[in-house]
C-alpha cells in the first residue's frame, strides 16, 4: 500500500473537515459558515440585545473552561497515544499486549460512561476535582485513538529508512527518535488535528459533572431566563466558530508541512 493511501486511511475522524484550497467547494463552504456564524451573532446581539447580548456576556468564563479542558486533555492524550502507539508496534509481547488491550477496552466504552466512571465511581475511592476528572477521562479515551494514529503514522514510513539508519550505526532507539518519529509527525499531523477538534466538541459532555464549560453556562442561563431557543442558538454558533477557526489553523499547518517535505 502506498504512503498516500495510508495517509487517507488515518486521516479519517469525527472532527471537522479541514478546509484546503485544493477543495474549492469545502473551502468556500468554510468561509460561508465561519463568517456567516460571526455575522449572525453580531446581528442578533445588535438587534435583540435582550437576550442575545446578555447571553454573550454570561458565557465567556465557560469558553475559558472549555479550552482548559480541551488543551489539558489533548496534551495528555498525545503523551498516552505516543506510548500506546510505540507499544502497538513493539516486539515485546508484554508491552504490545498491554497497549493493544488498552486500545480495545477504551475504544469499546463510550466517552460519557468513562467520564461518569472516573468522576463518580472512582470518586468513591479517591476524590478528584471535576475539571481534572474531565481532563483525565477525555485524555484516556482519546489516547487510545491517538495510539492508533501514531502506530499508523510510524508504519507508513518506508522500511528502507530504518534499514539505512541501522546501517549507519544507529541502534533501534536512536533510529526511532531521530529518523522515524520526525517523519511520522508530518504524516500524523492531519489526523491529530482532527482528533483535537473532535475532542473540543466532545468537551461539551463534561457539563454533566458540574464542570462550568460553555454548554453548562448556557444551560444555567437558559434555566434562569427560560430563553432556551435563544441560548442554545448562541451556544451552537460559538461552538461552530471555534471549531471552524481551529480547522482552518490545522489546514494551514498541514499545507506548510506538505511544502516542507
Amino acid at each position: 500500500m502506498s504512503t498516500e493511501a495510508k495517509k487517507q486511511i488515518i486521516d479519517v475522524g469525527d472532527g471537522a473537515a479541514i478546509p484546503r484550497k485544493s477543495d474549492r467547494g469545502l473551502f468556500t463552504a468554510w468561509r460561508i459558515a465561519f463568517f456567516g456564524a460571526i455575522g449572525t451573532i453580531f446581528y442578533l446581539a445588535y438587534t435583540k440585545p435582550d437576550p442575545y447580548l446578555n447571553i454573550l456576556k454570561f458565557v465567556p468564563d465557560g469558553i475559558a473552561v472549555t479550552f482548559q479542558v480541551t488543551l489539558g486533555a489533548i496534551v495528555l492524550a498525545i503523551v498516552i497515544g505516543l506510548v500506546t502507539g510505540l507499544g502497538r508496534i513493539s516486539k515485546n509481547r508484554l508491552f504490545n499486549g498491554a497497549a493493544s488491550l488498552y486500545v480495545e477496552v477504551i475504544r469499546g466504552i463510550p466517552l460519557l460512561v468513562q467520564i461518569f466512571y472516573i468522576y463518580y465511581a472512582l470518586g468513591t475511592i479517591v476524590k478528584v476535582p471535576a475539571v481534572l476528572s474531565a481532563i483525565i477521562a477525555m485524555a484516556v479515551c482519546y489516547g487510545a485513538y491517538m495510539g492508533e494514529v501514531v502506530r499508523a503514522g510510524i508504519e507508513s514510513i518506508a522500511k528502507g529508512q530504518r534499514e539505512a539508519a541501522l546501517s549507519l550505526g544507529m541502534n533501534g532507539r536512536q533510529t526511532m527518535i531521530h529518523v522515524i518519529l520526525p517523519q511520522a509527525v508530518k504524516v500524523i499531523l492531519p489526523p491529530v488535528g482532527n482528533e483535537f477538534i473532535a475532542l473540543l466538541k466532545d468537551s461539551s459532555l463534561v457539563s454533566i459533572i458540574a464542570v462550568a464549560d460553555l454548554l453548562r453556562r448556557g444551560r444555567e442561563y437558559a434555566s434562569e431566563s427560560f430563553t432556551y431557543f435563544e441560548t442554545y442558538t448562541i451556544i451552537a454558533l460559538i461552538y461552530l466558530i471555534i471549531t471552524l477557526f481551529f480547522s482552518k489553523i490545522i489546514g494551514v499547518m498541514e499545507e506548510r508541512v506538505s511544502v516542507n517535505k
